[in-house]
């Protein structure tokens, strides 16, 4: 019974000595979608919310269509920090000549001009505390945190300082966000929690 037990196990189920690695996300078998390496260690998404999937679609979209020329918007794709921390932002912008192949699995993340995080209730301390800590070490220099506050989207913004390597509150924006950087946006943030009309939804 234990032997059958440890056959069965899969590969990840034990890490080695000292932690995963940032290369090990892409040779590991059989691992969820969306697995993060934090401080060495697996983190795992639980299924997201509907505020969650309709709030990436909406950066995802809008920040496509207001970032700079000569960059991309991508949502849900790992980026390196170091090599024992590997996470995925909801949605990430960077310079196209970073994207090599559409067989990428992974970006530098001092590539990275602006990270998304929509927070979901596993994800709270770690959108809050771990990963903009982690993300100010890797340079990037706009970090925004998406909340859920009783039906109503709230973005938080932080900049990174140079002088401290650490963000710094820029604006909580409720119902309308905008802002001049990293490029211009000016969004409602309403949309993402509005009810559609039957009449408006395809079928």
């Amino acid at each position: 019974m234990n032997e059958d037990n440890q056959t069965s196990e899969p590969q990840w189920a034990v890490p080695p000595e000292g932690g995963w690695t940032a290369d090990d996300l892409d040779t590991l078998p059989n691992l969820p979608p969306h697995t993060e390496l934090i401080d060495g260690s697996l983190v795992f998404a639980c299924p997201q919310t509907l505020f969650h999937s309709r709030a990436i679609s909406f950066f995802g979209k809008h920040l496509r269509a207001a970032a700079l020329p000569g960059t991309d918007t991508i949502s849900r794709f790992t980026i390196d920090v170091d090599r024992h921390n590997r996470l995925e932002p909801d949605v990430i912008v960077v310079p196209e000549r970073v994207i090599q192949s559409t067989d990428q699995t992974r970006l530098p993340g001092d590539s990275v001009l602006l990270a998304v995080e929509v927070v979901s209730d596993d994800s709270l301390t770690r959108d809050r505390e771990t990963k903009p800590v982690k993300y100010a070490r890797a340079t990037i220099p706009h970090y925004w945190r998406v909340e859920n506050h009783d039906g109503r989207a709230v973005v938080y913004v932080f900049e990174r300082e140079p002088a401290t390597g650490a963000y710094t509150s820029t604006g909580i924006f409720h119902d309308r966000m905008k802002v001049s950087v990293p490029f211009t946006v000016d969004l409602d943030l309403t949309a993402i929690t509005a009810r559609r009309s039957r009449a408006a939804d395809p079928l």
